[in-house]
C-alpha cells in the first residue's frame, strides 16, 4: 500500500485502487502518523493536534482508529503501543519518504556532475507534490514544523532541479520558472543567483544585475541585511563581463569557401608583418568574401586579438567611416549626458590606443579618401591596431601593403560552379568540359559563377551554357583586362536580370534604395512585393539572406539603381524608402521612452543606414519639412544610443537651408542687407528647435548653437505652453543640457525656466525631466533637501514608465546627495541601480563614472575594493574611447597611491588625468576639482607651500563656474567636507 501526504492525505492499493479513507478527521488521523512512519504519537497528541478546541476524547481518537483501521487493512496495520498510536509501513511507502531519498539521489548526481541524472531524479522527486503537505493539519504545531520542513527540502530540489537545468544549457526555459519562484521568494538568494545566471547566459546581463539590485533591496528592507558573498561575488562578476560591448563580428556565410585557400593564407601571412593590407580588384573577384574568410580564422593566424567588421558600402559619399566604425565596436558617441566635445575619432584613438585588434574595413572605393585618412590617423596613434581593407583601388597612404586578388583559376572555378550548382540542383555532375567553359566565359569571376550557377534551377546546363555563349560573345573576345572583366560581369549581371520575372525585377530595382538591407517586411513595403518574389531573389542570388535581413551586393545594387532609374521608378522608389523610414520613426518614438525601450533600440540601430539616406537624400531633394520630421523622430533614438554626433552635419545644413529659404522671404531693405533671422517653417517649430540640438554636440557646434538658440527656445516655448504638450519631450531634457555647458548664465535661467514649466503638463516623461532640473535649481540654492525631493519625484517618474536613461541620471545624482551627507551604504545601493541601467543602454562611459563613484564611496573603509572599481572604470573608459572617464578613474588611483603614503606615484596619476580631464564639462567638474586638489596634497606632502596654494586656487576657479552654492555642488559630486573646505578657503 502506497501513502500520500504531499498534498490531500491518500491511501491507494497496490494494484492503483485508491482507499476511501472517510472524513476530515480520519485523514488528519492518518496524516500525523505518516509524518513519521513507525514512530509512536500520544493519543493526547492525536487528539489536541485533530481538534485544537479540545473537545475530542480520547475515546474518540480510539473510535478514529479503529474505523481507520478498517479501511487500511491489514497491510498497513496501525499499532497501539503505550499511551499511543503508531503506523507500521515502510518511509517508501509514502511519498514524502520517496521525495526525500529521489531528491538525495538527485543531489549526489549533482555534486558528480552527472545533471543529466540529476535533473531526471528531481524531476521525479518533484511530481510526487499534489499541492501543500499536511493539508489537513498543517495548521497545527506538529503538522506545521513537519509542512515548514517538507516545504524546504522541496524548495532545494526545485533549486537544485534549475541547477542542473543550467548546467545542461536550458537556460531559456528555465528563466520564466525562475522569475515566478524569485517572486514568490524575494528574500531567498539561491534562486536569485539561477535566475541571474540564466539571465546572463543568454546575454541579459543588465536584466541580471537588475534582479540583484531587487534582491538586495529586499534583504535590506525586510532583514536589515546584505547580500551573501556569493550572491555579490556573482554580481561583481557580471559587472567585469556584462559592459564590455559587442564587435560586429564577420557576416554569417551560408555557402562553403571555394579556390582561395592560398590567397586567404598568403594574406594572413602579410598582415603579421603589416598593420595595413589591402585587397584590391575589380567587382565581383571575391575581396569581401577573402576577408571574411581571414576574419574569421584563428585570431592568431592574423596576430590580431579581436576582429571587428565594418561594412563601408551602404555608407554615401562625404559619410565619416569614423562613425561607422564607432558603430561597429560597439561604442557610443557620447554618454548619457550627451558630451560631445570627443569627435569620433578621438574617441576611436582612446578606446583602440592599446588595443589588440583586427578591424576589416570593407568597399572603401567610394570613401577611399576618408577611409585613408581615418585608417592613418589610427594606425599612427594605436600601435597594436591592424588593418584589413577591400576597395577597387589602394588607399595610398605610407605603409600600405597592396594584395591582388584576381580571378579563380580554372580548376578553383569549375569547383565553385559545381558546388554552387549542387545547391540549387541535385542530380549527376555536369560535364567537366561544360562547366569550365562556362567558367572561362564569365572570366572567373566569382559573383559571375554564382549567378551563372544559379540558374540551373530554371535551365539545362547545356542550355545554360549556349544562352550565355550569345550573351558573352563580345565580352569575352580580346585580353582578360580589368575594364574587360567589367563588361564581362555586368553582361552576366544583365543576362540574370533579363531572366528574372517582372515582379522580381520591380522589386529588386526598388531594393536598391535602401542602405544596409532591411528586414523581410520593410522590404516587403518598400518594393512593393511579397515574401515569395523576395525569396526567390534570394534563391537566384540577387539578394542575400542572413541574420533576419536581406542585403543586395554592391555590384548588383549598382546595376538595379541604374534600372531603377531607366525604369522611371526611382522617385516613387525613394518617397516608399523615406515613407517606411518616417513610420518606423514615429512607431518607435513614445516606446523609446518606457519599459519597451530595450526592444525599440536594436530595432532602430539596424536601420541606422537607412535613417541616415532617408534623411540626407531628402535634404539634397530640398524637402525641408519632410527632412525636418525625419530629424525629430530619430531624436530620441539617436541620443539615448549616443549617436547623436551621425547627424550634426545634416542637422547643420537643414538649417543653413531654413536660413536661405528665411532670407529669401524676407523683403531687401533699400541700399541695405538683408534683415537676419530665421523663421521656422510654419507648424514645424519644435522639429527646428530639435534640428538645432542635433546640429550642435559639443564645442563643435556653438556657432551654430548661437546663431539658432534664440529662434529654437521661441519655437519649443511654444510647442510646450500651459497645459499643452509638444511632441518630442527628449528636446526638453536635451535643452537643458545644451544650456548649462553652452549658454550664458541668462541663457541657462531661461531655459530653467522652460523646462520647470513643465511639472505639471500632461506628457508624464516630461513632467519627471522638469522636476529633475528643478532639483538643480533647489541644490543651486543650497536646498539640498528640496533638490533630493525634486529628484526623488523625477525618479519615481521615469521608474513608472520603465525609461532608464531618465532614471540612471537621477539614481547618480540621488547617489551624490545621500553620499555627502554621509549616507554611503545608500549612495552605493543608488549608484549600482545606476549601474545596471546604464549597462542596459550600453553606456560605458557612464558605466566607467558610476564605478569611480562607488570607488569613491568604498574609498572611507575598502580601499582594495575601491581599487578595483577604478581599475574596472579605466578598462571600460578606455574601451568606451572616454578620455573624460580614463581621467577620473586615474584620479581615483592617485587619491590611493596618496594615501598609501606614495606622492610621486599619486603626482604622476594626477598629472594624468588632468591631461584627459575636459574642464568646460560641468559632469567632469567634480574630478576636476578632486584632481588639482590632489595635486596640491601632493605639493603640501612634498613641503610646497606655494604650489599647494596656485592648486588649491586652481580648484577654487573651477568650481565658482557653478555659482554660488559651489560647496554644495561640489559634495554632490562626490567630494569630502575637508577637500570641499580646503577648496572654499583657497
Amino acid at each position: 500500500m502506497l501513502f500520500g501526504i504531499l498534498g490531500e492525505t491518500r491511501a491507494w492499493h497496490d494494484d492503483g485502487a485508491e482507499v476511501p479513507l472517510g472524513g476530515p478527521a480520519r485523514r488528519a488521523l492518518l496524516a500525523l502518523l505518516l509524518v513519521r512512519p513507525g514512530e509512536v504519537v500520544s493519543a493526547d497528541r492525536l487528539a489536541e493536534e485533530i481538534d485544537p478546541a479540545a473537545e475530542l476524547s480520547a475515546h474518540s481518537v480510539q473510535s478514529q482508529v479503529s474505523r481507520l483501521r478498517a479501511a487500511l487493512g491489514p497491510a498497513a496495520p496501525i499499532e497501539r503501543a503505550g499511551a499511543g498510536y503508531r503506523i507500521a509501513v515502510a518511509d517508501d511507502a509514502v511519498d514524502a519518504g520517496r521525495f526525500e531519498r529521489l531528491t538525495d539521489r538527485g543531489r549526489a548526481a549533482l555534486r558528480d556532475g552527472d545533471a543529466h541524472r540529476a535533473a531526471a531524479l528531481l524531476q521525479e522527486a518533484l511530481g510526487l507534490w499534489r499541492g501543500p503537505a499536511l493539508a489537513e493539519v498543517a495548521g497545527t504545531e506538529t503538522a506545521r514544523a513537519a509542512a515548514v520542513r517538507l516545504e524546504e527540502l522541496r524548495l532545494g530540489a526545485l533549486e537544485d532541479r534549475f541547477e542542473a537545468a543550467l548546467r545542461l544549457g536550458e537556460h531559456r526555459t528555465a528563466v520564466a520558472e525562475l522569475r515566478e519562484l524569485v517572486g514568490r521568494h524575494p528574500l531567498r538568494e539561491r534562486p536569485a543567483a539561477l535566475l541571474m545566471r540564466a539571465l546572463a547566459a543568454q546575454g541579459g546581463q543588465a536584466e541580471a544585475l537588475v534582479v540583484f539590485e531587487e534582491t538586495r533591496r529586499h534583504l535590506a528592507d525586510e532583514l536589515g541585511a546584505d547580500p551573501s558573498p556569493e550572491l555579490a561575488a556573482l554580481h561583481r562578476e557580471l559587472l567585469d563581463t556584462g559592459t564590455t560591448p559587442a564587435i560586429a563580428a564577420p557576416p554569417a556565410q551560408l555557402t562553403s569557401f571555394v579556390g582561395r585557400a592560398e590567397d586567404a593564407a598568403e594574406t594572413a601571412e602579410l598582415l603579421r608583418a603589416a598593420r595595413l593590407v589591402t585587397l584590391v580588384g575589380p567587382g565581383g573577384v571575391g575581396k569581401t568574401r577573402l576577408a571574411i574568410e581571414i576574419a574569421a580564422r584563428s585570431a592568431t593566424d592574423t596576430g590580431a586579438g579581436e576582429v571587428c567588421f565594418v561594412e563601408l558600402a551602404p555608407l554615401r559619399d562625404g559619410a565619416a567611416p569614423a562613425q561607422a566604425l564607432l558603430g561597429a565596436l560597439g561604442l557610443r558617441e557620447s554618454g548619457l549626458h550627451l558630451d560631445g566635445s570627443r569627435t569620433p575619432v578621438d574617441r576611436l584613438i582612446a578606446a583602440l590606443s592599446d588595443r589588440l585588434l583586427l578591424v576589416v574595413l570593407d568597399n572603401c572605393e567610394h570613401l577611399v579618401d576618408e577611409t585613408a585618412e581615418l585608417a592613418a590617423r589610427l594606425l599612427a596613434a594605436c600601435p597594436r591596431l591592424r588593418i584589413l581593407a577591400t576597395s577597387r583601388e589602394p588607399l595610398g597612404i605610407i605603409g600600405e601593403s597592396l594584395q591582388q586578388v584576381g580571378p579563380l583559376d580554372e580548376d578553383a572555378a569549375a569547383r565553385l560552379f559545381t558546388d554552387r550548382a549542387a545547391a540549387v540542383r541535385r542530380g549527376p555532375t555536369a560535364d567537366p568540359a561544360l562547366v569550365r567553359r562556362i567558367c572561362a566565359a564569365v572570366d572567373g569571376l566569382p559573383l559571375a559563377i554564382e549567378l551563372t550557377a544559379a540558374r540551373l534551377r530554371t535551365l539545362e546546363i547545356h542550355d545554360l551554357a549556349e544562352r550565355l555563349d550569345d550573351r558573352l560573345a563580345i565580352a569575352a573576345r580580346g585580353a582578360r583586362t580589368a575594364d574587360q572583366r567589367h563588361r564581362t560581369l555586368r553582361s552576366v549581371v544583365a543576362w540574370g536580370w533579363e531572366l528574372l520575372s517582372e515582379p522580381e525585377r520591380q522589386a529588386a530595382r526598388r531594393f536598391a534604395v535602401l542602405a544596409g538591407g532591411a528586414t523581410a517586411e520593410a522590404a516587403a513595403q518598400v518594393c512593393d512585393t511579397d515574401a515569395e518574389t523576395l525569396e526567390s531573389l534570394a534563391d537566384k542570388s540577387f539578394l542575400q539572406a542572413a541574420r533576419g535581413r536581406y542585403r543586395m551586393l554592391e555590384t548588383i545594387r549598382a546595376y538595379a539603381a541604374e534600372q531603377l532609374a531607366e525604369a522611371g521608378e526611382q522617385e516613387a522608389a525613394e518617397r516608399a524608402h523615406t515613407r517606411y523610414v518616417r513610420q518606423l520613426l514615429r512607431t518607435a518614438d513614445p516606446h523609446l521612452r518606457r519599459a519597451e525601450q530595450l526592444d525599440w533600440l536594436p530595432v532602430l540601430a539596424a536601420e541606422h543606414d537607412n535613417v541616415l539616406t532617408a534623411l540626407r537624400r531628402t535634404i539634397a531633394a530640398g524637402g525641408v519639412e519632410t527632412a525636418l520630421e525625419l530629424l525629430a523622430s530619430a531624436s530620441t533614438y539617436l541620443w539615448i544610443r549616443g549617436t547623436a554626433a551621425s547627424v550634426a552635419p545634416d542637422a547643420a545644413a537643414l538649417l543653413a537651408a531654413i536660413d536661405a529659404r528665411s532670407a529669401a522671404a524676407r523683403p531687401v531693405p533699400a541700399g541695405g542687407p538683408v534683415a537676419p533671422g530665421t523663421e521656422p517653417p510654419a507648424g514645424l517649430g519644435e522639429e527646428y528647435a530639435v534640428c538645432t540640438l542635433l546640429a550642435a554636440p559639443g564645442s563643435t557646434g556653438i556657432p551654430v548653437w548661437q546663431q539658432h538658440r534664440a529662434a529654437a527656445e521661441r519655437a519649443l516655448a511654444t510647442a510646450w505652453s500651459g497645459d499643452r504638450s509638444g511632441r518630442y519631450p527628449a528636446a526638453l531634457l536635451v535643452w537643458m543640457m545644451r544650456n548649462a555647458g553652452q549658454a550664458g548664465l541668462q541663457e541657462r535661467q531661461s531655459a530653467f525656466e522652460l523646462v520647470t514649466s513643465q511639472r505639471d503638463c500632461p506628457e508624464p516623461w516630461a513632467r519627471s525631466v522638469a522636476r529633475y532640473v528643478a532639483g538643480f535649481g533647489a541644490l543651486g540654492t543650497g536646498d539640498q533637501e528640496a533638490a533630493e525631493s525634486a529628484f526623488a519625484q523625477a525618479g519615481e517618474g521615469f521608474d513608472a514608465l520603465g525609461d532608464r536613461w531618465g532614471a540612471a541620471l537621477v539614481l547618480d545624482l540621488l547617489a551624490g546627495l545621500a553620499g555627502g551627507r554621509g549616507d554611503r551604504a545608500r549612495a552605493i545601493a543608488l549608484t549600482e541601480r545606476a549601474l545596471a541601467l546604464t549597462e542596459e543602454l550600453g553606456a560605458l562611459e557612464d558605466a566607467a563614472d558610476l564605478l569611480v563613484n562607488r570607488g569613491d564611496r568604498l574609498a572611507a573603509d575598502d580601499l582594495p575594493a575601491a581599487g578595483a572599481d577604478y581599475a574596472r572604470a579605466a578598462e571600460l573608459a578606455v574601451r568606451a574611447g572616454s578620455a573624460d572617464g580614463l581621467g577620473a578613474a586615474l584620479r581615483g588611483q592617485a587619491d590611493l597611491a596618496l594615501a598609501a603614503g606614495d606622492p610621486a606615484e599619486a603626482e604622476r596619476l594626477y598629472t594624468e588625468a588632468l591631461e584627459r580631464i575636459d574642464p568646460h564639462w560641468i559632469k567632469a567638474l567634480g574630478n576636476l576639482v578632486r584632481t588639482l586638489a590632489g595635486l596640491a596634497r601632493v605639493a603640501e606632502a612634498n613641503g610646497d607651500r606655494a604650489a599647494a596654494r596656485t592648486h588649491y586656487r586652481r580648484a577654487a576657479e573651477s568650481a565658482a563656474a557653478v555659482g554660488p552654492s559651489a560647496s554644495a555642488v561640489l559634495r554632490v559630486l562626490g567630494l569630502p567636507d575637508a577637500l570641499v573646505e580646503a577648496v572654499s578657503r583657497a
